[in-house]
C-alpha cells in the first residue's frame, strides 16, 4: 500500500531531522528530549532529589533527563497510554491518564509523598481535523492541572502542553489562579508547523 503524501512528508522531515539525529547520538529515546532540556537549562526545573511525575511518558526522553538530573535521591514516576520500555530509576505505570482506575494507581505509587515537579507533554490522537483535536488536547491539560492540585507540595512547578484556540485563555486563567507565575515556552525543538507551546507555572499556591 502507497504511502500518503503526509506520511512521506513526516518520514522524510523525521530522518534529516537535527534533533531526532541529536538524539540518535546522544542516547535519548526521542526528539522531545530537547524541548524540556531547553526549557530546564533556561529556567533550572529540575533539581537533585526531586519527585517528578512525567505524564504522557512514552517513549521516555523526558523521564530519561529527569532521573539523570534528580540523581539516586530522586524519584521519577512515568506514565503513558503506551507501553515504554523499562528505564533504570523510573518507575513506569501503563494506563490511560483520563481513566479514575489509572488516577488512583498513580496515587497509591506516590503514596502520599509531594510532588516538586509536574511535567505533562500529554497530547491527544491525532485526527488531522484540528476543530477535534485542539479540545482534546485542552481536555488533557485540564486534567493535568487538576492532578497538579491534588498532588504538587505549595512551592512546587507543572510544565504543561497547551493549544491556542478553545478553553486556552480559561486554562490560563486557571493556572495563574493556582501559581504565582505562568509563562509560555516555545522550544526551538518543536517543529515549526506544530501548534503546541508549552506553560511553565511556578510556585504552587497551595
Amino acid at each position: 500500500m502507497p504511502r500518503s503524501k503526509s506520511s512521506a512528508r513526516w518520514l522524510r522531515e523525521h530522518f534529516t531531522d537535527e534533533y531526532v539525529k541529536r538524539a540518535q547520538r546522544e542516547s535519548y529515546r526521542s526528539r522531545a528530549v530537547y524541548k524540556l532540556l531547553e526549557i530546564h537549562e533556561k529556567d533550572r526545573l529540575l533539581q537533585p532529589g526531586m519527585t517528578v511525575v512525567d505524564l504522557g511518558a512514552a517513549p521516555g526522553g523526558w523521564s530519561q533527563l529527569a532521573v539523570r538530573q534528580v540523581g539516586e535521591r530522586g524519584i521519577v514516576i512515568a506514565l503513558d497510554i503506551l507501553p515504554m520500555e523499562s528505564l533504570p530509576g523510573v518507575e513506569f505505570l501503563e494506563g490511560d491518564f483520563r481513566e479514575a482506575e489509572v488516577l488512583e494507581r498513580l496515587l497509591v505509587i506516590l503514596a502520599g509523598r509531594p510532588v516538586d515537579l509536574l511535567l505533562s507533554d500529554m497530547a491527544p490522537n491525532a485526527s488531522g481535523l484540528k476543530a477535534v483535536d485542539q479540545p482534546r488536547g485542552m481536555y488533557l491539560a485540564e486534567l493535568a492541572l487538576d492532578f497538579a492540585r491534588q498532588c504538587l507540595r505549595p512551592g512546587g512547578d507543572l510544565l504543561v502542553k497547551a493549544f491556542q484556540g478553545e478553553g486556552f485563555d480559561q486554562f490560563l486563567k486557571d493556572l495563574r489562579a493556582a501559581f504565582t507565575a505562568v509563562s509560555p515556552r516555545k522550544p526551538q525543538a518543536s517543529r515549526a508547523r506544530s501548534a503546541e507551546q508549552y506553560l511553565l507555572a511556578r510556585n504552587y499556591r497551595g
